[in-house]
């Protein structure tokens, strides 16, 4: 297998983590949600934060043992 295609298998499986790990910590505090009438707005400040921390450190050990 070639090296891009490691890296495709490897986003892959980041990508099926995040959308498992997503249904979990979909709703923390400091998400901002917002519902009027027939129209709703849900903005995930923090989940996108806790998940950039999380993405950050697997790259960063991903690279460190590389």
């Amino acid at each position: 297998m070639t090296g891009i295609g490691k890296v495709f298998i490897v986003i892959g499986v980041v990508f099926i983590l995040i959308g498992l790990l997503w249904g979990i910590v979909g709703k923390l505090p400091g998400d901002i949600s917002f519902k009027k009438g027939n129209v709703s707005f849900h903005f995930p400040i923090m989940t996108s934060i806790v998940v950039s921390i999380i993405l950050s450190i697997i790259f960063y050990f991903i690279g460190r043992f590389r």
